[in-house]
């Protein structure tokens, strides 16, 4: 979202959600689900999707390119010793004990699940009255000028 210069809700308009399931995401209410991820990787095809769904790597897949060219240089070149993060941590980031439970396994977008979602279309609301409630006791009712 912020590396397209979107606000919230032009973003969860972008990718077809609602701005207040977007915003639940965000506060930690709810969690995303795999339509949503779906839904950005749709939009965003050169996404990382273990960026997104993980945190790990680069952003973009064209930016996985240069982290491997920058991580085969040599040492010498860059003036600054090189960590090597190829041995599996401890503790796994996604919370999983084991990593070998992944291993072989093709994590292209061809082994993701595909559920179809039907959207029902409601019958357009309007607002009639707005009140206010003030930490004295009062009350107002706004209505709207037809």
């Amino acid at each position: 979202m912020e590396s397209q210069h979107m606000t919230q809700t032009t973003f969860a308009n972008f990718i077809g959600m609602a701005p207040a399931s977007l915003s639940s995401i965000f506060n930690e209410r709810t969690r995303p689900t795999l339509n949503t991820v779906e839904a950005i990787k749709s939009k965003l095809p050169s996404i990382s999707l273990d960026w997104l769904m993980f945190g790990k790597g680069p952003m973009y897949e064209d930016q996985k390119e240069d982290a491997e060219a920058q991580h085969s240089a040599p040492s010498s070149m860059t003036g600054e010793q090189l960590l090597d993060f190829s041995a599996s941590p401890a503790t796994p980031s996604h919370g999983y004990a084991d990593n070998r439970n992944f291993q072989g396994v093709n994590r292209t977008p061809n082994n993701y699940v595909k559920t179809d979602v039907n959207f029902f279309d409601k019958p357009k609301r309007e607002i009639v009255e707005i009140r206010v409630f003030f930490d004295d006791g009062t009350w107002e009712s706004l209505v709207p000028k037809k």
